[in-house]
């Protein structure tokens, strides 16, 4: 098998995993080295199977152990299986950088022979271009689940991120969908990796301090291959962001890639929906300081399809609206639907000066189709301030884009009755 079909292979086989964001790293280039792992000229723009287009993100092999029903990659799969060896990786990786075809390498494999060989490997390829070639551009390693704390440590050191797939939200789902894994050896090299970053960020930093996964973890999550709640999905979130500190929690729908009776039977499109709200939910616990027990509950274990989340808590809570932009404090005004991070911060800097107008609201970004029906503001007329939740869920949700007509059906002649039958006597 030449370099072009070991290529084709394991590319395809990596665009399942989409925890591959090249934000976070603070790399510069080396002195008298290539590439750089900062954000000038890394492009974070996905592809529409879900890969990072600047990145060269590929499988180191495809030839896995494991049986997992919802893998494309397991052992029980009759597809074509590919290696590369790690000298072809590292010079793909060179020769694509010099042709300004990628800024940095996502390498990610199946588990070939154990934990620690596969490691080992992927460390290898990341230790020969920092150190031999001063490799200066972005690194994303996978850490195989099982390693030992050697190979990650190492790991560590030369990759900019580095993360391990949780896969799916449960451990015993986990176990019924894939019995040779389990959440202990998943969790243990993210909480290996997790102390390590600490104690090289704690105190004060020297230059001659070395670089620890300067861009943190990742780690992602199948939406809809077992039977897990929105509510348990944001639970287990949550609980990456504090104790492991992960830089993002990536969710990927169901596709199904496997007949396996373990498997839910889709009749419709990947549940691309949900995914889009559990991103939604995962930005309000990021950035406006919401907590997951915030966003669902017991009673409410799931997000709803028609509102995005931060609408969906504000029809719950109608005790905190309306608000007054003058008076309200940055918190508060985070929480309005169709304001954003940017926007709060604009209204708080510019409340000093004026009074807020509706001109000034749409100029900061508000969007006022959502807001207005929160705030208290002069240029909005009162009634729109009495109406009670079930009144304001119509308007919040957004109406379908009416269906493009084809040019051609609306040439077709209009249908015409038949003629009557002529009966010629003879």
């Amino acid at each position: 098998m030449n370099l072009q079909e070991k290529l084709n292979i394991l590319g395809d086989a990596a665009k399942y995993d989409v925890s591959c964001s090249s934000s976070g790293s603070s790399r510069g280039a080396p002195k008298g080295g290539l590439g750089s792992g900062c954000s000038a000229g890394i492009c974070h723009t996905w592809s529409a199977d879900g890969r990072c287009i600047s990145l060269l993100k590929v499988l180191f092999s495809n030839a896995c152990k494991y049986d997992c029903a919802y893998c494309i990659n397991r052992r029980s799969n009759d597809i074509p299986r590919a290696t590369f060896t790690p000298r072809e990786l590292i010079d793909l990786t060179l020769e694509f950088y010099r042709r300004n075809y990628i800024e940095g390498l996502f390498l990610s494999s199946a588990v070939v022979g154990s934990p620690d060989a596969t490691m080992e490997k992927l460390v290898y390829v990341a230790k020969e271009l920092r150190t031999v070639h001063r490799f200066g551009g972005y690194i994303h390693l996978k850490a195989i689940p099982g390693a030992s704390p050697r190979l990650l440590y190492e790991a560590g050191l030369y990759a900019d991120r580095s993360s391990v797939n949780v896969e799916i939200p449960s451990d015993r789902q986990l176990q019924y969908l894939a019995p040779e894994k389990n959440y202990e050896s998943i969790f243990r090299p993210m909480n290996f990796l997790a102390e390590r970053k600490l104690e090289y960020s704690a105190g004060k930093r020297s230059r001659y301090t070395p670089k620890f996964l300067p861009a943190g973890q990742s780690t992602q999550m199948i939406v809809g291959a077992s039977g897990e709640s929105d509510l348990q999905i944001l639970r287990l979130s949550a609980g990456f962001y504090h104790q492991q500190r992960m830089k993002r929690v990536y969710f990927s729908g169901y596709i199904p890639v496997n007949a396996d009776k373990r498997l839910p039977a889709l009749t419709t499109k990947p549940p691309l929906l949900r995914e889009h709200r559990l991103y939604q939910a995962d930005w309000l616990m990021r950035f406006y300081h919401f907590g997951h027990e915030e966003i669902l509950d017991e009673s409410n274990p799931n997000l709803d399809p028609d509102l995005d989340p931060k609408a969906m808590w504000a029809l719950r809570h109608p005790e905190f609206f309306p608000i007054d932009l003058q008076t309200a404090d940055y918190e508060m005004i985070l929480r309005v639907p169709g304001i954003g991070v940017k926007s709060a911060q604009l209204i708080v800097s510019g409340r000093r000066f004026c009074k807020i107008r509706l001109e000034q609201l749409k100029k900061m970004g508000v969007v006022l189709k959502r807001a207005k029906y929160f705030i208290f503001n002069p240029d909005v007329p009162a009634n729109l301030r009495r109406l009670y939740p079930e009144m304001l869920r119509p308007l919040l949700i957004a109406r379908p884009k009416p269906a493009q007509l084809d040019f051609f059906s609306q040439l077709q002649a209009p249908s015409l009755p038949a003629p009557a039958q002529l009966s010629i006597a003879v």
